[in-house]
């Protein structure tokens, strides 16, 4: 398709589409002659999943070209793709190693790896944006007054990982290497909010069950 139709077949503007392609978000096509250049599937596919990640997940260019670069890169093994891929993805600044309270959360994090036996995360810990997001939320809760561990985070962590198995059970019925790695990303900006809302409604509904309405 010319850069018309793929305007049209994606509801993206030429104009953003020329800015994607200078930017390096978007392939370049095939070129027909000095001024014309034809679009396949996979210029809309892709398209359509720099749209999603700058138009729902609010993520700036520069994140969006150094995301795509990972799920292009084929001399990376799946799992360090997909975490290469994740990793670049927005996350929350460090927490202050000096502090107790983040120092308490740790050990509790740590125990809540060991109880379940995550042993690849537990490898992780200094590098991983998860953990480090982890931390600080317990931090939080601590600082505040509310002891949250990790007996109490083990319940939590078990229906995480069943979710885990979902979304990687999603992301193998995917045709192509590259599609699993877009739809992992895409989980990452699409699926969490999805399951943020899941997680009020079921509140609601409990809420209601337990309390009622008045």
């Amino acid at each position: 398709m010319r850069l018309a139709e793929l305007s049209g077949r994606s509801g993206v503007s030429t104009a953003t589409i020329k800015y994607y392609l200078r930017e390096g978000l978007l392939p370049p096509g095939r070129q027909v002659n000095a001024t014309t250049a034809e679009y396949g599937e996979e210029h809309l596919r892709r398209l359509r999943l720099v749209r999603a990640m700058v138009q729902v997940g609010r993520l700036p260019v520069a994140t969006v070209r150094e995301v795509l670069g990972h799920v292009d890169d084929d001399s990376l093994g799946r799992t360090i793709r997909l975490g290469a891929a994740l990793w670049a993805l927005p996350q929350v600044p460090g927490p202050d190693a000096d502090d107790e309270h983040v120092r308490a959360a740790r050990e509790e994090a740590d125990a809540l790896l060991d109880t379940l036996g995550w042993s690849n995360a537990g490898l992780l810990t200094t590098i991983s944006p998860a953990y480090r997001s982890l931390v600080v939320s317990v931090a939080a809760f601590r600082r505040l007054g509310y002891d949250w561990d990790a007996e109490l985070l083990v319940s939590y962590a078990r229906l995480m990982h069943r979710a885990a198995e979902l979304d990687l059970d999603y992301v193998e019925r995917q045709p192509s290497e590259a599609e699993r790695v877009e739809a992992a990303v895409l989980g990452a900006i699409l699926v969490e909010p999805m399951l943020q809302a899941l997680h009020r409604l079921a509140q609601e509904e409990e809420s209601a069950r337990r309390y009622g309405f008045g």
